[in-house]
């Protein structure tokens, strides 16, 4: 069997025996000798800025986290390999679902525009809370979303907190966006914004590993949303029978309770990446 390479644009196509691996900007898909998708191969990504549920490993290719070893034990279940790979910040991630480039996301929260280019998992596999961040020595006595009115805020880049706070904040706030959660975190750090929206153990988590000591969170939380599993609309595997799958082994590991360890182990992980 002969090995040939064709260099077709932006893409290259591996010629191998009895398949084809694909690799396009985001990483590869492999396909079968006649160019179809092998869709026993899933490729997956997601908000890389994002501990303990992910982040980007150490080899710069994968991202690594609790919500990554949870979306490979779904895949397990389903009969599927699913490779949970670094293509960018949040934003890149959600363009490459919006052109299927990646065929899933490994946690996002629920939002109508969402929903025009991905199918969501139920039930959810975790819950979070979003919080208001500020530098220490400020108090804004923050107890409700009217307390931020008027005041200059940031957060990351096509984040989402909820469809009803997205809603509100649209209407009555004044939020700029960063590309990440580190530059923001920096940013009200040194006073160049008023407060930060966040979710409270990735804030905590990178404001440990920048010594980043300046800064508080609030208790009363602005939403507690849940993260869902997701699947993009122009996946080439994006079946009603594969997605049966992958539903019935989302509910049995929630079922099951696996995030909990899952979550224990992505804290370590986390400590031992950045330590």
């Amino acid at each position: 069997m002969r090995w040939a390479v064709i260099l077709l644009g932006a893409m290259v196509w591996v010629l191998v025996p009895g398949a084809v691996q694909a690799h396009d900007k985001a990483d590869h898909f492999v396909t079968s000798a006649d160019g179809a998708r092998d869709c026993a191969h899933l490729l997956a990504s997601g908000n890389p800025d994002y501990p303990p549920y992910l982040w980007r490993a150490k080899d710069g290719r994968r991202l690594d986290g609790a919500a990554a070893d949870f979306l490979k034990r779904v895949g397990e279940l389903a009969g599927v390999e699913i490779e949970v790979i670094h293509t960018g910040n949040w934003g890149r991630v959600q363009q490459n679902m919006r052109d299927g480039s990646i065929d899933m996301v490994a946690g996002a929260f629920l939002t109508t525009p969402r929903l025009e280019y991905m199918d969501y998992f139920y039930p959810p596999f975790q819950r979070t809370r979003t919080v208001i961040w500020t530098e220490s020595h400020l108090d804004l006595r923050y107890s409700q979303w009217s307390d931020l009115v008027g005041l200059e805020g940031l957060t990351v880049i096509n984040n989402s907190f909820g469809q009803t706070f997205d809603t509100y904040a649209d209407e009555n706030l004044t939020i700029r966006e960063v590309p990440s959660l580190d530059q923001g975190l920096k940013m009200l750090s040194h006073n160049r914004a008023e407060y930060l929206i966040y979710e409270e153990f990735p804030g905590k988590a990178y404001a440990a590993r920048e010594n980043i000591t300046n800064l508080r969170s609030y208790p009363v939380a602005v939403s507690e949303e849940s993260l869902y599993l997701t699947m993009s609309h122009n996946s080439g595997c994006n079946t009603a029978s594969l997605r049966g799958r992958i539903s019935k082994a989302v509910f049995k590991l929630v079922s099951d309770d696996v995030m909990d360890d899952m979550l224990e182990a992505g804290i370590k992980r986390w400590g031992e990446n950045t330590n």
